[in-house]
């Protein structure tokens, strides 16, 4: 008996975090992808290795916090498997509405309803989880909005990311071993460009694997019958396996709905949002990625469409009949142009460029934030108190 429920957890697992790399590698490997600067089967064996790598190194923290942290009481094989449940109707509910599933989100949700329902909840770590998720979207969108407004047209300014026509390099076959060199079209400039796109992807790719391993590995650890280095590498596995399937989708499409960012802002929003769930994993906080990462897209889009007015008249909403395009940023035609000084009107290109965000976009996004976790400790709330025998 035991052995056949441990059998249904592992395959919950899998299944969990088969959507999450679906999701997940749309997000972190979509810019380079959609360049053309990396293939999506290699794109999908990166993000396996660097998930890998984040669920095994900083991951852990945040699986401690899931399996230990937010109840007090470890979780059994039997409530492991509910979890598991409840975050996989979570994850069918976000897909049912077609945005990105707050996964780490509806965990902790999941958790939380069963310590509800046992008596047996944390408020202390719940409250400084709830505290960061309240205040995570405000860093997103304020570094967003410091990059929009004063880096990012610097950097825009002197930084192009090129991609030429034919390979970026070949392998040379003049001697006994094949040599890589460059390839015909391909400058110096295009390679460092590009080499700086795939560490930046690679470190999204950690990041998501130190957010999001644990939400498919911590239900079955500890008491419920796994041991954490096999609960890693099978959501890995399964998170891979997202990744090479579902995600050439996603890899698609992401950003369609959401924004219109060049490659360039992309960048700056990836390592941004990367870090700060990087961080808030490494203290042991369940953070969504996607959370950071909507939140820094809408701050740099504010911090750019801002630079015409001063930083009292942008947060005091005084703009004097000057006109504010959110979507200045995707002016493609100010690519490696300089911008005009802050406090001067944006030339004719900026004024005519399009919306950077879909606004309903990003209230469909928020309110998953909210709906998300708070459906699934109803869910598990009133589950484990109508099922009591299964904790």
């Amino acid at each position: 008996m035991v052995e056949t429920l441990l059998l249904i957890g592992v395959v919950a697992s899998i299944f969990v975090g088969f959507n999450i790399g679906g999701s997940s590698t749309g997000i972190a490997w979509g810019p380079p992808v959609g360049a053309g600067i990396i293939k999506k089967t290699t794109a999908a064996a990166l993000m396996t290795f660097f998930v890998f790598l984040g669920g095994w190194t900083v991951g852990r923290n945040v699986m401690d916090t899931l399996s230990e942290g937010i109840i007090t009481i470890e979780l059994s094989l039997s409530a492991g498997v509910a979890v598991l449940f409840f975050i996989g109707l979570g994850i069918l509910i976000a897909n049912i509405f077609g945005v990105p599933v707050p996964t780490s989100m509806t965990t902790v949700g999941a958790i939380a309803g069963l310590g509800l329902a046992t008596d047996t909840l944390n408020y202390t770590t719940i409250a400084e989880i709830i505290t960061w998720w309240v205040v995570t979207p405000v860093i997103g969108f304020w570094i967003g909005g410091i990059i929009g407004r004063y880096i990012y047209p610097e950097v825009n300014q002197r930084v192009q990311i090129e991609k030429s026509d034919g390979p970026l390099l070949i392998f040379s076959r003049d001697s006994t071993v094949p040599k890589p060199t460059l390839g015909p079209n391909t400058t110096l400039s295009e390679v460092g460009s590009t080499t700086v796109v795939l560490v930046i992807a690679c470190y999204m790719a950690f990041s998501a694997g130190a957010s999001n391993v644990p939400n498919a590995a911590a239900p079955l650890v500890g008491e419920a019958g796994l041991e954490p280095n096999i609960a890693i590498v099978i959501a890995t596995f399964a998170i891979g396996l997202g990744g090479f399937t579902i995600a050439r989708r996603t890899m698609d499409s992401v950003g369609g709905e959401l924004s219109d960012i060049p490659l360039l802002a992309a960048l700056f929003v990836m390592v941004t949002a990367s870090t700060i769930t990087t961080l808030l994993s490494w203290i042991g906080i369940p953070i969504s990625l996607v959370m950071a990462t909507v939140m820094t897209i809408v701050g740099i889009g504010w911090g750019r469409a801002t630079r015409p007015i001063t930083f009292r008249e942008a947060v005091t909403r005084n703009t004097k009949d000057r006109e504010i395009v959110t979507g200045a940023i995707t002016a493609e035609e100010m690519e490696g142009e300089p911008a005009a000084p802050i406090g001067e009107e944006e030339p004719e290109e900026v004024l005519n460029a399009g919306d950077l965000f879909n606004p309903r976009a990003i209230i469909k996004y928020v309110s998953m934030w909210i709906i998300g976790p708070s459906v699934s400790t109803l869910l598990a709330y009133g589950f484990f108190i109508l099922v009591p025998g299964v904790v």
